[in-house]
């Protein structure tokens, strides 16, 4: 697995670097947020491990950028900071981070953190599956997602890996209502780490995505003090 450290204190990187090699990981290093997406767009990584606060550009916009254009593979990102406040944790989130780590931390948990977001991605594996409702249609092992809104005709949804699995789970049981800790056990199982309000943001960023108004969502309900549900007629 290639991992992109993106990191601009070099006895922190160091530290990072040799604890991700030792570990067998393959890690590329870089010390400001416009070289980050160079590598990024060169190397492809599986994940990205992004400080916060950066010359340049920081951790935020390049966070934002790559969920963007995600590219040819959409990695998962670790985000790490030297503040713990909690509208810093939310801030991170919601532009696209999966996880969120602060500083100081023991190489220990950088470790259990970077594997456990690593394996999520193969949990989705052995799946042939196709879900089809009145305006949405899901390939499970095409990875592929596609949406119909009258009187337009079918077209593909650009979604990354998460807004797919989520889509996924939402469509495979249509009306059914999930909590988010439903949501992270369906995707991650005990794999998760982290605040449990990313679901919040996943599920905004899908929105976006698949609603003719976000704002007044047609499919992705929320249900007061429970979760969210999936609306569509089954074909």
């Amino acid at each position: 697995m290639d991992i992109l450290l993106v990191e601009d204190e070099p006895e922190i990187a160091k530290l990072i670097q040799m604890t991700l090699e030792k570990e067998g990981f393959s890690c590329h290093l870089s010390r400001d947020g416009l070289r980050a997406l160079q590598v990024f767009q060169e190397q492809q990584p599986d994940l990205i491990i992004l400080d916060l606060m950066l010359p340049g550009l920081d951790g935020l916009e390049v966070c934002a950028r790559i969920r963007q254009k995600p590219g040819a593979k959409d990695p998962y990102i670790l985000m790490l900071t030297a503040r713990g406040e909690e509208i810093d944790r939310v801030i991170g989130l919601s532009t696209g981070a999966d996880d969120y780590l602060v500083k100081p931390f023991s190489p220990r948990e950088l470790v259990a953190r970077v594997r456990a977001l690593l394996r999520r991605s193969l949990r989705q594996g052995g799946q042939h599956q196709v879900y089809r409702t009145q305006h949405f249609m899901v390939d499970v092992e095409q990875h592929s997602a596609s949406r119909q809104l009258s009187p337009h005709p079918w077209e593909a949804l650009d979604l990354t890996t998460l807004e797919f699995n989520l889509l996924s789970t939402f469509i495979s049981h249509p009306s059914r209502v999930w909590n988010r800790t439903q949501l992270i056990e369906k995707l991650w199982g005990n794999d998760f780490f982290g605040d449990e309000r990313v679901v919040d943001t996943h599920v905004a960023r899908l929105r976006k995505k698949i609603e003719p108004d976000p704002a007044n969502p047609t499919f992705i309900k929320t249900v007061v003090g429970v979760g969210y549900k999936f609306e569509d007629s089954p074909l």
